[in-house]
């Protein structure tokens, strides 16, 4: 609130958020980068909220190792780094790992922009949006909803404050397992975080 000549008392005008500080868009709201309002007032820097945690990318490059060493190259495609997908106009989501059909993802399609076809399997490490936005279980089922929706075969979550890794598809029932279970990426590919980070010798185990 900030006074007038008149004495009335008006609210003061919320700061606009600026468009880099925005993660996503689910359904028309924008789901802004986690700690957004330090970087609004000075306290931290854009860099500092909007990279991977040593951990986060720790368990994206042991997933990527495992793709690299046995995934069919000329039958699928891989893409990193918050990689972005285009459901709608509503709709601009961002993936860890997304991995595509290479028929639906061509070498030629492959461009400075967000992928407008559904990857067949999404992995998600952690959640970088804002709780403010969306409460952490909410964004998760629906994020993970949409993904399904827009045509995704399987979507993997893997929490580890939770300790736990979620699989969803659209037929079954969605998994909630142990971050120390073996849970299948794609056609025989198992991926097993808790015990992998054991065997490095992490305490996040």
């Amino acid at each position: 609130m900030i006074a007038t000549k008149s004495g009335v008392r008006t609210r003061k005008p919320r700061a606009k958020v600026p468009e880099h500080l925005i993660y996503e868009i689910i359904d028309g709201q924008p789901i802004h980068y986690r700690g957004y309002r330090e970087v609004m007032a000075g306290n931290k820097t854009f860099e500092e909220i909007t990279g991977s945690s040593k951990l986060q990318s720790y368990i994206v490059l042991y997933i990527l190792k495992l793709l690299i060493k046995d995934l069919d190259e000329d039958a699928y495609v891989v893409l990193t780094s918050e990689a972005g997908i285009h459901l709608d106009r509503r709709n601009n989501l961002a993936g860890d790992v997304l991995i595509f059909d290479s028929q639906s993802m061509p070498i030629e399609d492959i461009n400075e922009y967000y992928a407008d076809v559904p990857p067949k399997i999404a992995i998600e490490v952690d959640i970088r949006a804002d709780p403010a936005d969306m409460q952490p279980d909410t964004y998760l089922f629906k994020k993970t909803q949409k993904l399904l929706d827009f045509g995704v075969e399987k979507v993997i979550w893997i929490t580890t404050q939770a300790k736990k890794v979620t699989v969803a598809t659209p037929d079954g029932p969605w998994l909630v397992k142990d971050l120390h279970e073996d849970v299948e990426i794609i056609e025989g590919i198992i991926c097993n975080v808790g015990q992998y980070l054991a065997k490095r010798g992490s305490v996040f185990a």
